[in-house]
């Protein structure tokens, strides 16, 4: 996949790479802001029932549950939820209709036009979003905080700093860009899959929603034992 990268130099692959980081990341902007502040309402009110005014405890509890894993696995259902089921049906459609057979006689590769941008879209999106639903539900947790809890928000925010480390950080940004290859490469390849009916693709479209959902967890299951192990 890395070898197809200088196809993007081409303006017909970049013209597909564009139309998918706006369909991917743009368009869900909105669903996944308004997830990230009822996700951060919903955990501090927990946090704060289990721990009370301990400032301190309370961050690292966001931390952990926010950054470690609430906000790649929450970003990249959304992103199951709108482009795996997408791709595979484009895709799907296009493999019957004969589409990716008439880009193989005029000598075009299907996975430099049609997969590779995918990926690298799906995988660009995913650590923005997850960036993004990140800022959001902390953002939520701290200001919930303040007002529940008395405590001061600028207390908060340096608090904040001082605790999270670049372990956080990078398992976190690790986490989110392998979803978006895994849900991108899974969607995709039930997609190209050869089909011959158009009552396939639905079976298509199921298949890539529900595997990718399973590579995330997996994926973020192994990621998490390997990178917070003491």
């Amino acid at each position: 996949m890395l070898s197809r990268i200088p196809a993007l130099s081409r303006w017909p692959v970049r013209q597909v790479f564009i139309k998918q980081m706006y369909f991917s990341g743009t368009e869900s902007i909105g669903a996944v802001g308004w997830q990230a502040v009822l996700i951060g309402l919903v955990v501090i009110t927990q946090i704060n029932n289990l721990v009370g005014n301990n400032e301190v405890l309370s961050i690292k509890i966001m931390i952990w549950t926010l950054v470690r894993e609430l906000g790649p696995l929450l970003s990249a259902v959304v992103i199951i939820s709108r482009s795996s089921s997408a791709f595979a049906s484009e895709l799907s459609t296009m493999q019957v209709d004969g589409e990716i057979k008439n880009l193989r006689r005029m000598g075009i590769s299907p996975i430099s036009y049609l997969v590779m941008p995918r990926v690298f879209a799906m995988t660009l999106a995913s650590i923005t979003l997850t960036f993004y639903f990140q800022t959001i539900a902390i953002s939520t947790g701290l200001v919930v905080a303040g007002l529940r809890m008395d405590f001061s928000l600028l207390s908060e925010i340096y608090n904040f700093f001082e605790i999270i480390d670049f372990r956080e950080m990078l398992v976190s940004i690790i986490k989110s860009a392998t979803f978006g290859i895994l849900i991108a490469l899974v969607s995709c390849f039930h997609g190209m899959r050869k089909k011959s009916a158009m009552t396939e693709v639905p079976q298509a479209v199921s298949q890539a929603v529900l595997r990718s959902l399973f590579a995330v967890l997996l994926a973020g299951g192994i990621i998490t034992v390997v990178g917070f192990r003491s």
